[in-house]
Formats: structure tokens, sequence, C-alpha cells
């Protein structure tokens, strides 16, 4: 095969621009694929990596981008079925035959390897990865844009895999904290297993999509100190005919101010998932959780198991996507970082090649 001409916004020195590169993609190895890029979306981690306050762990140079979605252009050997195919690269990629692996817990994979992190990732035109455990696509994506299903690599699988793991149920009270890239979309998760879904945040702008997008109750709680965002949140749940037990709270704001909220509205039997990540650290009684024989897990990515799952929903239409995202050309990626670390995205940002 010959080389294919490739292209990439590399991440050279933390506060200078991304710089433009060609490259040339050699041929796969026989565990490996080459994806032509569809698009890529810009995530928190991603700003975290370029801030300085998260480390890639490959030394730079390196393309960022773990969010992704394209064609495989050119199969390794293990995989000629491959070729062609429309697929989503997971987030997170495991061994497949570690302890971890086999005990279900891949997501966790102390082998797993992440795009723009651990290798060249899909801020480019093109990228070689492992291919086991790629996430091929329907051939009918019902007119569905390539591109925005990157997407579905982090902010969409992750809440799906925190929801799985809360037990959350029909009829039962999930306590969303944070509606941003992750929230919103664990929002609709939790609607669509038939919870009373209630969203805490300090943006009126994204308490009004998750109100449009599953949420009964939206709060916002710059104005409530913590016994006054429990009330009213009991007042819902008795409206509902739900006790003041048994709680199911998710955090996904990534910030110490809403882990503190989180943990504040902890119930007797409750369940606290930790989706969000920040460097923050807080001061918290953990006795609580003794005392109130509560749950607290955390999540780490989705399983590349579940990924068909959430793309059958997002193609259905039982997960909103499309108003949830924006296109962008991946020349202009360093505007759009700029846009995001200044907060003045409306959606998620999917860059294109």
């Amino acid at each position: 095969m010959p080389a294919i001409e490739a292209w990439g916004m590399f991440f050279v020195a933390c506060g200078e621009p991304l710089q433009r590169h060609s490259f040339a993609m050699p041929a796969p190895a026989a565990a490996d694929v080459v994806v032509a890029v569809a698009g890529c979306g810009l995530c928190h981690t991603d700003l975290g990596f370029l801030s300085g306050t998260v480390k890639t762990r490959q030394a730079l140079p390196l393309v960022l981008g773990h969010e992704i979605s394209g064609t495989v252009v050119a199969a390794g050997a293990n995989f000629p079925g491959l070729l062609g195919r429309n697929v989503v690269v997971p987030a997170v990629l495991p061994c497949g035959d570690c302890e971890l692996c086999k005990a279900g817990r891949d997501n966790i994979c102390q082998h797993q390897r992440m795009p723009g992190n651990d290798f060249n990732g899909g801020f480019a035109s093109h990228l070689t990865v492992p291919a086991r455990f790629l996430c091929p696509l329907p051939d009918d994506l019902s007119d569905f844009p390539l591109a925005e299903l990157s997407v579905v690599a982090d902010a969409i699988t992750t809440p799906y895999q925190s929801v799985l793991r809360s037990g959350l149920t029909a009829g039962e009270l999930a306590i969303v904290v944070g509606v941003g890239g992750v929230g919103l979309y664990l929002v609709q998760h939790a609607r669509n297993v038939g919870a009373h879904v209630v969203a805490v945040d300090i943006d009126p702008a994204r308490l009004a999509a998750a109100a449009s997008q599953g949420a009964e109750l939206t709060i916002d709680s710059r104005s409530l100190d913590e016994r006054e965002l429990r009330k009213a949140i009991r007042a819902f749940a008795q409206e509902k005919g739900y006790p003041d037990t048994r709680w199911r709270v998710f955090e996904t704001s990534g910030s110490a101010a809403g882990q503190r909220t989180a943990y504040s509205l902890l119930s007797v039997a409750g369940t606290l998932g930790v989706v969000g990540f920040t460097l923050d650290k807080i001061e918290l009684r953990l006795s609580n959780i003794m005392a109130f024989d509560a749950d607290v897990f955390g999540n780490w990515g989705c399983r590349p198991a579940h990924y068909p799952t959430v793309v059958a929903d997002v193609l259905a239409g039982r997960i909103e996507l499309r108003r949830n995202v924006r296109r962008f050309a991946l020349a202009d990626i360093n505007a759009v970082i700029a846009d995001a670390q200044a907060h003045r995205l409306d959606a998620r940002a999917v860059l294109v090649p």
C-alpha cells in the first residue's frame, strides 16, 4: 500500500497554538487500521492538556483528540473486513486480555490506549488506531453526518455507562449536577430509563437545554445553599411520590463546587456517581457514606461493548445529538480552542478536516 499523505494539528507546547504539519501514514500493522477522520470532538480533557493541568502520556509533539469518527481506508492483515467501514473510535481502547478486561472492567484496563494521549489522535486528516475494539457503524446512517457521531466516543457513552453502573430504574430520582457536554447526555439517558430527572447548574442556557431534553426540574444553584437546594429537590420528589431516600446523584460538572454540591445531596441508601474530573481537592465527611449506607462510584470512560447500543439510540432519535454540537473546520482549531477556553461556545465543537 502506498503511504497516505496526511496532516494534523500538533500540540507542541503549553500556551502555544497548535501547529499544522504534514506526514506520511505507513501501512498499518496486522492489528491496526488507518482511519480517515470525518470529525473529532473538542473535549474538556483536551483543554486540560493544552493548559498543562493534565499531562499527556506520550511526550510532545502530539496530535490531540479522542472523540473520533471516520472511515477505515487501510486495514492490517487481521482486520480486512473493516476496510471501507465507517467507525467510531472508542476513547478508551483496552487490551482485551488482562484480568480487568476479562472481569468486564475493560474501560479501566491498565494497558489501555487513548487517542490523543498515548498516540496521535483525531485532530488530523488520518490516524492509525488499534482495530480490535472499534465500533463499526450501520451502513445506513439515516442522513446523519458521520462527523457528528464522533461525540459518541466520550460525551455520550461515558454517561451511558454511569447510568448503568448506578442501577437507575424507572420511577427513581436522578439528580445531574452540571449539565454541560457530558451532563446533558446523562439527563437524556436517565430520561430514557424512565427516571424523574433533576438538572442542577449555574448556567441558565444549559438548564434550558436540559429542560428541553428530559429534565423535569431545573435548578439554578447560584443563589441556593446546600440546605435550600435539598429542600427544593425534596419538594419535587414528594410531588412525584418519591421518598427522601435512594436518590441517584451524578456529578458531571468536573468542578470542586459541583462535587461538594453532589456530595451534599447523598441520601440514605443513595448513590453518588462521580463522572466529572478536576484536580482540585475538597474536604468531605466520608462517614456520611457509612451512616447513610450509601454507594459511591467513579466512572472512567465506557466499555466498547456498550457503543453499539448508544449508536442505535442516537440514530433512532432517542438521544438528541445534532442540536448539541457545532461543526468547525479543523484548520480553524486554534480559534475554536480560544472560544472554548473563554466559554463562548454554546455547544460541543466538532472539528472536521
